[in-house]
């Protein structure tokens, strides 16, 4: 087959393995021996090793893995079987420990030592210190150097913070220093008040409007309109309200998520509905899930006779998790609340400076191109195939002793499971076991199951140690009438040692287990997350 894919038209997974063995000439001219150090019994440990006579022969290096992506455009996963063998049967041991407890303030005789100790730091220690801190008494001290706060002098609490007028009669919070702001603002251990006043409060964080709301007993979720945004068109932030404050996807609950992807169905549909003439009424007829199945059908019913549409794909996603490095490297989103973005994307963008237009971006478009390829060139249904190599799935060490199974979570409609081929070392996808390519082809019973899935799969990561996400969402265009194509969820934590350098670069992949191993770890989270789902 001339596509590149692990997934075959008979439904397995297919990979290779390198057993390299080699010989590299030796150019060198000079020998520089010299000592290391010395061992514990006083003999000198030399770098002899390092200045070999001749060619040097490696009759048999470690195996590698390669596995194509089950998408050609997400690239190809290495797997180093040496690596990836030490986790075998060892699930324990695919885990991030958890942030250790650190305090400045307890190091320090008194507060008013303290106080002056972390004002004279160095910036890049305080930077470090604000994301690494566990302590208020650290954190309120911050907070003070990187902005200015309006105080109630007779209580000595805060009010808010100070604003400056701009020449545009815009206002703008007086912050002295934007990074070190950030950073306090998004440690989960800084007090709520400050919490409020920095970022969460209505307002707080620039004048987006809020144009919905989803409010349950025990949840409430605002959604802002993004007018100038890096998406065109703008888009629109489901985020936890200010009175229900989330930091930590352990603080997150299945209502939470019901009522962020609730305003996500909420918006797509009506804004469809406009397109279509369909008149809503979006305060009353589409606060309820049978509302939304109502608005659901009556486009489905519209999209049968319709034409080429402005708008004809949506975009979803999460980034999950913040933090800073000393240097002012940002290394994950611009906010922690737990808040997830979504928008719909124009059919065509016009070619600038001259007539005509090209089709707009959307990265689902890049999955329709792929399965509309696999069936010309193998007549078969890519994700038929795909879901029959998850739920066939064979070791890849062949043992046959251990799991094999890649599906994480499942129910009647949907599977969160481990590729075979993790573009993140720890990536989970997400995609129904029916043919729904988007969510408008998603009734009632499937989106519960969505959102119940969602909530399942980040909430496993965080057990897992996870602390910085990427979930993104590659859906069928709603005009397209491809059966073949499915919704598709992919998420994707960045860990420590996976930065994102030369390798990933070149969509090359390296991870250090098997994928049975991963599915296996995560499993073991799920009785966790299920404790949940009433809460």
């Amino acid at each position: 087959m001339i596509l590149r894919t692990c997934v075959s038209p008979e439904g397995r997974f297919v990979y290779g393995v390198h057993r390299p063995s080699f010989t590299a000439e030796n150019f060198r001219k000079m020998d520089l021996v010299a000592d290391l150090g010395l061992f514990s019994d006083s003999t000198p440990h030399r770098n002899t090793a390092n200045f070999p006579s001749g060619p040097v022969h490696e009759p048999a290096a470690d195996e590698i893995f390669e596995i194509p992506n089950a998408f050609p455009f997400r690239g190809t996963t290495y797997i180093g079987k040496t690596w990836a063998d030490t986790k075998v049967g060892k699930p324990e041991a695919i885990f991030l420990p958890a942030t250790p407890s650190l305090s400045f303030f307890d190091e320090q005789s008194d507060e008013a030592s303290a106080t002056h100790a972390i004002r004279n730091l160095a910036r890049p220690l305080q930077l470090a210190l604000a994301v690494s801190s566990t302590d208020a008494r650290d954190l309120c001290c911050l907070a003070h150097l990187a902005c200015t706060f309006c105080m109630n002098k007779s209580t000595d609490s805060l009010l808010g913070l100070t604003y400056e007028k701009q020449a545009n009669c815009k206002s703008k919070a007086v912050i002295a220093d934007k990074a070190l702001f950030e950073a306090v603002a998004n440690n989960r251990h800084l007090p709520d008040d400050y919490k409020q006043a920095m970022v969460l409060r209505p307002g707080a964080q620039g004048e987006s409007e809020i144009v919905g709301e989803c409010r349950h007993e025990n949840t409430h979720v605002f959604e802002y309109l993004r007018r100038n945004s890096y998406i065109p068109w703008g888009h629109y932030a489901a985020n936890m309200a200010n009175d229900s404050v989330r930091y930590d996807i352990k603080e997150l609950t299945l209502q939470d998520m019901a009522g962020m992807r609730h305003l996500y169905y909420q918006r797509t549909y009506s804004r469809l509905a406009s397109l279509f003439g369909i008149s809503v009424n979006e305060k009353d007829s589409t606060s309820t899930e049978n509302g939304l199945e109502t608005l659901r059908k009556n486009i489905l019913l519209s999209l049968k006779n319709s034409g080429p549409m402005d708008f004809d794909r949506t975009l979803w996603g999460w980034n999950y998790g913040f933090d800073y490095t000393p240097n002012g490297y940002r290394l994950h989103a611009s906010h922690q609340q737990i808040h997830q973005q979504y928008a719909m994307i124009p059919a065509m963008v016009p070619i600038a400076k001259e007539n005509g237009s090209f089709p707009s971006y959307a990265c689902g478009d890049l999955i329709a191109d792929f399965v509309k390829a696999f069936r010309q060139e193998t007549g078969k249904n890519f994700f038929r195939c795909y879901q029959q190599a998850i739920m066939e799935n064979q070791r890849m060490d062949d043992d046959v002793a251990r799991d094999r199974r890649l599906v994480v979570f499942e129910d009647d409609q949907v599977m969160v499971f481990v590729p075979k081929a993790q573009t993140s070392q720890w990536e989970l996808q997400l995609m129904p076991k029916k043919p729904v390519g988007n969510i408008i082809e998603a009734n009632s019973t499937m989106r519960r199951s969505l959102d119940r899935a969602v909530f399942t799969a980040v909430s496993v990561l965080g057990y897992m140690g996870a602390r910085l996400i990427t979930t993104i969402e590659y859906s069928k265009a709603i005009t397209d009438e491809e059966k073949d194509q499915r919704l598709l969820i992919a998420f994707m934590p960045k860990l420590p040692k996976s930065p994102g350098a030369f390798s990933e670069a070149q969509l090359r992949w390296i991870n250090g287990h098997y994928p049975e191993d991963f599915a296996h770890a995560c499993r073991n989270h799920i009785p966790n997350v299920e404790k949940r789902f009433s809460s």
